[in-house]
């Protein structure tokens, strides 16, 4: 029994250390930062812009130039994409790429993640910003992860694995709008259409008229109006204008087809030459056929250089152009009824070029206009070809999988540890269901119990950091106080599932399960104990009265970090490092020496004293007991006799929680069932050892019968 002396010497001793967690740490580590200013930063990632324009557009941007050159640009994350990271506030951040996409910086602005302000030095987050120098927008990012093709997989930060996931959301997602606003990266297909073939055995004789009719020719027509519309405003507006009587001409007629296609090849060219051209065109090729009047879709460029620099089809965002290697030249075509034509070309589109004959197409038409000797001002027009259903065989489309939101891939990454937690959870509840029948078998009861508080604090513990604190709970009730989303808590898996048991055993059994069982701090400290009353350490019990006094301090610390939180959560979340668990868990005793001190402390206390610190200090103990009287359950059997005159089970309750009256007090139970393998042990239970020996009294004073019997 520990004197009055000592109980004052430790309580002294106890509040030094909280003291010295306090105000002894460096500043960096208890405080946010203020939000720095973007223009210093921008000025040194871009030492040689002369000027940094005003932030604007939408998104909004800084274009940083140099005389007229344009550097690149600048922006915040939180003007595009606010996402909230661990503490509910995002990350805000400043994002600088060149004008070829390619990242030039990010840096940390502004942040509020507890973990970050109270475990990990900020510089470890700038390091993580700087993975970015280097890499380009248009490719694909991710944190950590299994090597994947087209992905870039970024080093992740131990301890803050959400808040650098986040980060990277809100860098990729601001920085992809941004580069699409300005033109530096293209929308990708969101439909892919696999490649198509053409049908055969679908000729018939038709005209001219019936292919036009059908859709199966198309017609680029354009007057002259049109195009000297389209070069108002230009320096070649007034080249070539034509004259009021000139604005209804004629100034192009270009008709376009799919050669290849077997109604059509056969009806334009005639059955030879048609097979002409299947001999010509090797596997994977395909025909365009060009029939013109008025402005020459060749041009003279092929001429020059080989290269048709007035033509080229457009597909799914490609470009095919054409050579003089690819071109035939028609002198006649056999349809009936189709006009005079003074171009008729016949163009190959090769294999490389992946041409789809089952997705749609255009053909464009380059119109040049002169403004110098060298100088030309170029518009376009485009005239669009579907080929019809009844030529070509389209496999079904396949459609993209949709894009994972930040929460689901958190889920997919954590998808084993989620299987096993929730395998661990089932174990739990059939334990919990089935205890009458467990606590009869008592060695196995306990080395299973031992090995589930082993998985709780190797695996649950330092493996997957799923430790709940005091802070989940103030943070949970702010959200639930302003915006609630449910996005917040899911975006850890562990935690989220350990919230989810704690709630339902909470609901059934009281606060004792999770403290008993799935607490990795408190399991680690029962294991310890074990070890420490193994080797035979001697044990140290406050006197009840004491005991129970004590009990209040964790209800102090509550309230007090509870009404912190209500002026800052930031400050409370400071001051919730009197729970050790970040320390010990997350962080692995690397940090700062008084959080190291501090934990150590508990821990070497708790050899002495069964689970001191969940018993006396532990705010997240105390939060969780305040809703013990919502317990739907009560499955600890007392019998009259516990209390008076029984003081079995008061007695060798490991943490006190039964008082000498014999009533358990169940806001300080951790659920170890000790007291229910006394309550069933006939050995060992007093009342049942005294009703075992009134029942062999009562079998040794029965007379047996006598039988008597007749001659």
């Amino acid at each position: 029994m520990l004197n009055s002396f000592f109980v004052n010497r430790l309580m002294t001793l106890l509040l030094s250390v909280i003291a010295l967690l306090s105000f002894s740490l460096p500043v960096q580590a208890l405080f946010v930062s203020p939000p720095k200013a973007p223009e210093p930063i921008i000025k040194q990632l871009f030492p040689e812009a002369t000027s940094i324009g005003e932030k604007s557009g939408e998104p909004p941007v800084w274009k940083i130039l140099k005389g007229e050159q344009v550097l690149g640009y600048a922006f915040e994350t939180n003007d595009i994409a606010r996402i909230p990271a661990y503490s509910g506030e995002p990350v805000n951040m400043l994002v600088a790429f060149d004008a070829e996409g390619v990242y030039l910086g990010a840096k940390v602005l502004e942040h509020h993640e507890p973990i970050i302000l109270a475990g990990i030095p900020e510089s470890k987050l700038y390091e993580f910003a700087d993975q970015y120098t280097g890499l380009n927008v248009s490719q694909r990012l991710k944190v950590g992860g299994n090597q994947k093709d087209d992905m870039i997989h970024l080093d992740g930060l131990s301890g803050a694995t959400v808040t650098v996931m986040v980060m990277n959301v809100a860098i990729t997602k601001s920085a992809t709008k941004v580069a699409r606003s300005l033109g530096i990266i293209e929308e990708s297909d969101e439909i892919k259409q696999p490649m198509a073939t053409l049908l055969e055995d679908v000729y018939a004789q038709a005209n001219w008229q019936q292919l036009t009719g059908d859709g199966s020719i198309r017609k680029l027509y354009l007057d002259r109006a049109r195009v000297d519309q389209a070069f108002v405003g230009t320096e070649a507006e007034h080249i070539d204008e034509a004259t009021a009587e000139q604005k209804k001409d004629m100034f192009a007629e270009v008709y376009f087809a799919q050669l290849d296609i077997e109604n059509i090849g056969r009806n334009v060219l005639g059955d030879q030459e048609y097979a002409w051209l299947k001999e010509e065109l090797k596997p994977g090729e395909h025909a365009l056929i060009l029939m013109g009047n008025g402005y020459s879709f060749k041009g003279s460029g092929y001429v020059r250089g080989g290269i048709f620099d007035r033509i080229q089809l457009l597909q799914s965002d490609e470009a095919i152009a054409f050579r003089d290697l690819d071109h035939h030249r028609i002198t006649d075509i056999t349809i009936a009824g189709a006009p005079d034509f003074s171009e008729k070309s016949i163009f190959i589109i090769r294999e490389h070029e992946e041409f789809n004959p089952g997705v749609d197409w255009q053909l464009e038409l380059l119109v040049r206009r002169q403004t110098g000797p060298v100088d030309s001002i170029f518009t376009s027009f485009k005239g669009d070809y579907s080929t019809l259903d009844k030529y070509v065989h389209r496999p079904p489309v396949v459609l993209p999988e949709p894009e994972l939101t930040l929460t689901q891939q958190v889920w997919q990454e954590h998808s084993l540890e989620v299987t096993v937690l929730l395998g661990l959870m089932a174990v739990l509840l059939a334990t919990l269901f089935f205890q009458d029948v467990l606590v009869r078998h008592p060695s196995f009861l306990h080395n299973f119990r031992h090995g589930f508080l082993v998985v709780t604090v190797v695996f649950i513990g330092w493996v997957w950091g799923g430790q709940l604190s005091v802070v989940n709970v103030f943070t949970f009730l702010q959200a639930f106080m302003s915006n609630f989303s449910w996005d917040l808590f899911l975006l850890d898996p562990v935690i989220f599932i350990l919230w989810i048991a704690a709630a339902v055993t909470i609901l059934l059994w009281g606060r004792a399960v999770y403290c008993g069982w799935l607490c990795p701090f408190g399991a680690l400290q029962e294991l310890l104990n074990v070890f420490a009353r193994y080797i035979k350490i001697p044990q140290v019990e406050l006197p009840f009265a004491v005991h129970e006094r004590l009990w209040a301090i964790k209800y102090l610390i509550l309230l007090a970090l509870f009404g912190l939180s209500l002026d800052s959560l930031a400050l409370a979340e400071q001051f919730a490092e009197i729970e050790p668990f970040k320390t010990t868990f997350l962080l692995k005793f690397d940090r700062q020496w008084p959080f190291v001190f501090w934990a150590v402390f508990l821990l070497v206390i708790n050899l002495f004293n069964r689970k001191f610190f969940c018993r006396y200090l532990c705010p997240l103990g105390a939060a969780l007991s305040t809703s013990n009287s919502i317990r739907l359950f009560n499955w600890l059997k007392r019998r009259p006799e516990c209390g008076q005159p029984c003081k079995t089970c008061a007695k060798e309750c490991e943490i006190q929680a039964i008082y000498p009256d014999g009533t358990i007090n169940m806001r300080e139970c951790h659920y170890c069932l000790d007291c229910q393998i006394t309550y069933f042990n006939e050995q060992k239970c007093p009342p049942l050892k005294k009703r075992a020996r009134k029942q062999r009294q009562y079998k040794e004073n029965q007379i047996e019968a006598v039988t008597v019997t007749a001659e």
